[in-house]
């Protein structure tokens, strides 16, 4: 019997203790607009020109590099506008094709606008920045932060997530 009170002493505890924080939590709250939280990992590296936007067709995947020439990519023009998409259409994004997970090689599937791993079967959808879907990765695809200039010249500016295999994630 005396375990089962234990047991009981820690789940009291332990609630009281998530009332607590929920609690302090609630107080901390502002009452301002919300605004959409900034990327969890967002790294800034040196501005880089990826193409032009003519040379883009809807669902055919442009392999580039970035930040540098080991972190292959891959462009896409998705057809129809997405969050975080630029361009005329707000239709073309770019992500790391680099699993996070293990760092096996994605395949974009055109089907459904997925970026898959033939490794363990992750599937990110790049209609929604890059979020997994499917499989053993623990994060969301790491998404290039674009721009497009009055040319249309495409640069990135930066990655929303950590790429995988970089200890430090700068250059």
């Amino acid at each position: 019997m005396k375990c089962d009170k234990l047991v009981d002493i820690g789940r009291r505890r332990f609630l009281q203790g998530g009332a607590v924080a929920a609690g302090v939590a609630t107080l901390g709250v502002s009452h301002s607009p919300a605004k959409a939280a900034p990327a969890a990992a967002r790294v800034e590296y040196p501005s880089n020109r990826l193409a032009n936007i003519a040379e883009l067709k809807v669902d055919a995947p442009l392999d580039i590099h970035y930040p540098d020439e080991d972190s292959p990519g891959v462009l896409l023009k998705l057809g129809s506008a997405v969050e975080g998409g630029i361009g005329p259409d707000s239709d073309v994004v770019a992500f790391s094709v680099m699993c996070p997970h293990k760092g096996w090689q994605l395949q974009y599937n055109a089907g459904d606008r997925t970026l898959n791993c033939p490794g363990h079967f992750s599937r990110f959808d790049c209609e929604a920045g890059g979020q997994q879907t499917w499989g053993h990765a623990t994060q969301n695809l790491p998404q290039f932060v674009l721009r497009i200039d009055d040319q249309g010249e495409i640069y990135a500016e930066g990655v929303d997530e950590l790429l995988y295999g970089r200890l430090s994630n700068v250059l």
